[in-house]
């Protein structure tokens, strides 16, 4: 006769379902879940949104972006096994809110960051602007942390960290490994009297000049330090000299998205091949991906959730490359190089007369004579959240004006009474 357990129902099953979690904790137990941050920005209404939504299979309207906005997706890696978790940030308002970079951009996420700029392609004369002031933030930002975390270890007395290393993807071409590309290091990042490369010496004599003869009249000027790090990883890198001299890869994995490619393809050939070789350019000295898209596309949709999702979930990415100008570009991570973008595309302007600095001087004078940027007199007045017709609420903007309208006249009403006591 068996023995009757004494234990409740519930006793018993709450038994069996603690046995079966740890029976399960042992079986995943190998299987870490991934935690990786990425950070979108760029232009304003440039499709951010409509663009995060289609990488993540969400089928909802796209709203205007308020400010800084956080979601999240998950992902499988295979049957049965943990999820991986990806915290997604979009800054929106274009230009105007860049000062949230330091939200995203934090020395707890900074070692699983990824960026992602988002330009919009159907407004060329404002794209060079919102891609270097949103760049230049975001590197600000990571000075910051770097800067930061080091008055941090002299506070504690210890030995300073070992910067973390930029990890680029396998099939890059540009493996730095001991390049010091990341953050909690100042190699980085230079002083105002300190050059990573040296000022532009354009050949006097020339009146033309290809792009070979543009990136060689550089040299290399780095600081002592600089050069020890670079020496004992450059011999690691399977490109061009001169590629080598000039690339500046960005502090994380980068991806520029070219967007509303269904607009820009209607645009003249000339003006075409103007924004695609900066872009290239652009795309290339900072080690970044490069692709153009159009969310109304399934093809290119499908080939930009696949570098999404790398970013995202570290999936493997496409191995398509397009670098042809009457398409649609797609171009991983150093799958690119000066000598195949060429110099800058233009017709009726002298190179040598531009007085660049640098190449990445040299190719925004060139792409701001084809495309003069826009007044920024009317962005400085959106400034404001809350003027900008992009977060307009008919019944609060109302009520806004009213009691806009009660204050000035409280204004006057004040002014007039201390005018009065004055004359008595």
């Amino acid at each position: 006769m068996s023995k009757i357990s004494s234990d409740t129902l519930w006793e018993q099953a709450a038994a069996e379902v603690h046995s079966r979690e740890a029976a399960g904790g042992e079986e995943d137990r190998g299987e870490a879940v991934s935690e990786r941050t990425v950070f979108l920005m760029g232009s304003k209404a440039g499709g951010k949104t409509a663009i995060l939504h289609r990488c993540l299979d969400r089928d909802e309207p796209s709203k205007p972006t308020l400010a800084l906005e956080y979601t999240f997706g998950r992902r499988a890696r295979g049957h049965s096994t943990p999820k991986d978790i990806a915290h997604l940030w979009e800054l929106g308002g274009g230009t105007s809110l860049s000062d949230l970079v330091q939200i995203p951009i934090s020395a707890v996420s900074i070692s699983s960051l990824s960026v992602i700029l988002i330009l919009d392609l159907s407004k060329p004369n404002a794209l060079w602007g919102t891609m270097e002031k949103l760049l230049q933030a975001a590197q600000n930002q990571f000075e910051k942390v770097s800067s930061q975390a080091q008055q941090a270890q002299k506070a504690k007395h210890q030995t300073p960290v070992q910067p973390a290393a930029r990890v680029f993807p396998k099939d890059y071409p540009v493996r730095p490994q001991l390049f010091t590309l990341a953050i909690i290091s100042d190699h980085l990042f230079f002083s105002p009297g300190q050059h990573k490369v040296a000022y532009f010496n354009f050949l006097q004599n020339a009146q033309s000049l290809d792009c070979q003869d543009i990136y060689a009249s550089f040299k290399c000027k780095k600081t002592t330090l600089l050069t020890n790090i670079v020496k004992t990883s450059y011999h690691q890198m399977n490109v061009h000299q001169q590629d080598r001299e000039l690339i500046s890869p960005f502090p994380v994995p980068l991806l520029i998205i070219g967007s509303k490619y269904d607009i820009f393809q209607e645009f003249d050939s000339d003006k075409r091949k103007v924004v695609c070789k900066t872009l290239r350019f652009i795309a290339h000295y900072y080690a970044a991906s490069l692709i153009f898209t159009n969310i109304k596309s399934e093809s290119l949709m499908s080939k930009t959730k696949s570098f999404f999702s790398h970013l995202a979930f570290g999936m493997e990415r496409g191995k398509t490359v397009s670098c042809d100008s009457t398409k649609p570009l797609v171009i991983p991570a150093g799958s690119d190089s000066f000598s195949q973008i060429g110099s800058p595309h233009t017709t009726d302007v002298d190179i040598t007369s531009l007085h660049a600095k640098n190449p990445k001087d040299l190719w925004k004078k060139v792409y701001e004579r084809v495309f003069p940027p826009e007044n920024t007199s009317e962005q400085r007045e959106l400034r404001d959240p809350a003027k900008d017709p992009q977060y307009s609420e008919l019944q609060i903007d109302a009520m806004r004006a009213q009691k806009d309208q009660e204050l000035e006249q409280y204004k006057r009403n004040a002014s007039q009474s201390w005018k009065g006591l004055e004359l008595t």
